[in-house]
């Protein structure tokens, strides 16, 4: 990286509160510029003790800074202090009057990688949710997506359109998965006021997380919680139920209607009603929830025929059922219990319909998932190499 300075200090460690932060100053200089502000317990200098050695002593000022500094070699010093951000701080602003400067801990794993793909899953890493999200980006920081990108490389050298065409649509074909390595889908319970969706977000996430109350219509605003279904991380969101339209033509168009125009509504819950719209319309899957103890309503037709895509949930299973027909779905019981190891699966089927095998590349990041759609445009196009 040209013009950058000699002597870069990096935050190892999460920023924040903590029992110990550990600092790198790595670059030309390193263990000369530490020589004037850590003093050894035992007064031998730093550079007369052999490589990896741990040495404790103070650092800064008196009475200065207890840390324990581990020489890696003549260019790298760890410096492991006090996790508190006033101890972080002081070493850092030393080091930079020193003439080192502070660099974001992504930058420097970008720099010590060939492979921006390696180095992209290295940092990444660090915000996967999930033991099955990190495991799938560890495979692609052991090369998976690298070797499969080479081998469309070489397919697209060899003339083979075919071959390169479809290697690029397995690839895109696992975009969205990709996608959600580090963020977790957004999953929303819509339906009418009282149908327990508080209630089944709680008994998904197996707490108390959502206000969960007899009186119809307790929440009033969009609740979330983050948690994972089968090792993928969702969050789930409980809304405020959505009033009823009422009348015999009542369709999508009645049921959006009344999402905002209600006369009977109060502001509160006019309020709620918009965020749950918002929240609703930003989700990578809605799970519609329905009363199984009361009839099928020309209302809830029209909630199914407003999201098709909806996963239907018939809750209070546990309760005589209501007489007529209804469509088919998930039968649950927040109640009891019933149910919800089903409810749960059927999510993670929904989100991830067919989980990679271990050792499959998947792309990850936006600039990743990009180049392959343009490349899938073009046919036979090279845009360079993934960054």
């Amino acid at each position: 990286m040209s013009g950058r300075p000699c002597l870069q200090v990096v935050q190892l460690t999460p920023p924040g509160r903590g029992a110990i932060a550990t600092l790198l100053l790595e670059g030309v200089g390193a263990v000369e510029l530490l020589r004037h502000h850590f003093r050894p317990n035992s007064g031998r200098p730093l550079d007369c003790r052999p490589a990896g050695q741990l040495v404790v002593g103070r650092f800064g000022r008196e009475p200065g800074e207890e840390v324990v500094v581990r020489r890696r070699s003549d260019e790298s010093v760890e410096l492991h202090c006090h996790g508190g951000r006033a101890a972080v701080a002081m070493i850092q602003e030393v080091l930079v009057e020193g003439g080192g400067r502070v660099v974001a801990w992504q930058d420097w794993t970008v720099g010590h990688h060939r492979d921006p793909i390696t180095a992209a899953a290295h940092v990444a890493l660090a915000d996967a949710r999930t033991e099955r999200t990190a495991a799938i980006l560890l495979d692609q920081y052991h090369g998976a997506l690298r070797r499969a990108l080479d081998e469309i490389e070489q397919a697209r050298r060899n003339g083979d359109a075919p071959t390169t065409s479809r290697q690029i649509e397995t690839l895109m074909a696992r975009a969205e998965l990709g996608r959600h390595l580090t963020r977790p889908w957004r999953v929303v319970l819509t339906g009418a006021a009282n149908v327990g969706k508080s209630s089944l977000i709680n008994a998904l996430v197996g707490y108390p997380r959502a206000i969960v109350h007899h009186t119809p219509g307790t929440t009033r605003d969009v609740v979330s919680v983050t948690t994972a279904v089968d090792g993928w991380p969702i969050e789930l969101s409980d809304t405020a139920g959505l009033p009823t339209a009422n009348g015999a033509n009542e369709g999508p168009e009645a049921v959006e209607k009344t999402l905002g125009e209600s006369v009977n509504e109060g502001a509160l819950q006019r309020a709620g009603i918009q965020r749950a719209r918002e929240k609703t319309a930003g989700a990578e899957l809605v799970i519609l929830v329905f009363d199984a103890s009361l009839p099928w309503s020309p209302a809830d037709q029209a909630l199914t025929e407003a999201w098709p895509e909806g996963l239907v949930v018939h809750n209070r299973s546990d309760l005589p059922p209501a007489a007529g027909g209804r469509p088919p779905g998930v039968r649950t019981s927040a109640l009891k219990g019933d149910g919800i190891e089903a409810l749960a699966q059927a999510i993670a089927d929904r989100l991830v319909p067919h989980p990679p095998a271990a050792g499959t590349a998947v792309p990850f990041t936006a600039g990743q998932i990009e180049h392959l759609a343009g490349c899938r445009l073009r046919a036979g196009g090279d845009k360079g190499p993934l960054d």
